[in-house]
């Protein structure tokens, strides 16, 4: 089947295929090709990295058509014409609860859906020669970085432990170069934007509270196949979110070494 190649440039070459152009980190700070060109890119749907694209619907056909229950294409589960090997179709489910299914959680793409996906951006195997192992690498990269985004937003919610024990993902969105007052800021500083960002709606027992996701490239991958810097923080869209900032900027301050 060719030359193999190894477990990040799988996902560095897999990725590019996925995004367009994105900005060149600036020179002096930490960045790598995978990174930028991963997780801002066409993520599978019914997860929480999947980025909905306005107007994709238009001129689709009946397949790709967007839910409006949640801005998503369906999952297409269906070997491409000429894909020179299976690839598996069970899909992790996620620790994220769902706020609108009882006792429900989120599901990660197959490797197929990725795949799928990958085609539909243009991306064509022979180019690359990725072998099926690449692909489950990939997965499990994309699976790590919504398991590490959830955890860090649980942190935030746990300032409200009294009001709700059990915080749900209700719905999510990339906004990748829709760059926060932070990132921005950061940027005058000297430092590289963010590589993504995500918008996550927390469901805390009725309440919508709005997240946001910025995604910083973080070198390497780790033994858990983590490799973004995530920076998560309520957005500041009531008087209890920026109470809860300055909370936390008190408490990093007051215990840091």
């Amino acid at each position: 089947m060719g030359n193999s190649v190894s477990t990040v440039s799988a996902a560095q070459i897999a990725a590019s295929q996925i995004v367009g152009k994105v900005d060149e980190p600036i020179a002096g700070h930490h960045g790598s090709a995978f990174s930028s060109k991963y997780l801002s890119g066409e993520i599978p749907p019914e997860c929480p990295m999947h980025i909905s694209r306005k107007g994709s619907q238009a001129n689709q056909p009946a397949e790709y058509e967007i839910n409006p229950l949640n801005m998503m294409e369906p999952a297409n589960q269906k070997p491409a014409p000429d894909q020179p090997f299976p690839l598996p179709t069970n899909r992790e489910i996620s620790s994220i609860p769902k706020a609108a299914e009882e006792g429900g959680f989120w599901v990660y793409p197959s490797a197929q859906m990725f795949w799928n996906a990958m085609l539909r951006k243009g991306w064509r195997w022979k180019d690359d020669d990725l072998n099926p192992a690449d692909m489950e690498h990939i997965i499990k990269i994309h699976n790590a970085n919504n398991e590490q985004a959830w955890q860090e937003v649980l942190k935030w919610e746990a300032l409200h432990a009294k009001e709700c024990m059990e915080p749900k993902l209700k719905s999510f969105g990339g906004r990748a170069k829709d760059y926060s007052p932070r990132a921005r800021i950061r940027h005058l500083m000297g430092y590289e934007y963010p590589f993504d960002r995500h918008d996550w709606i927390i469901d805390r027992n009725g309440k919508e509270v709005r997240y946001i996701i910025d995604y910083y490239d973080g070198g390497t991958l780790d033994q858990h196949h983590r490799f973004a810097i995530l920076d998560v923080r309520p957005a500041l869209d009531s008087w209890e979110s920026v109470w809860d900032r300055m909370k936390v900027a008190y408490m990093r301050w007051r215990y840091s070494d």
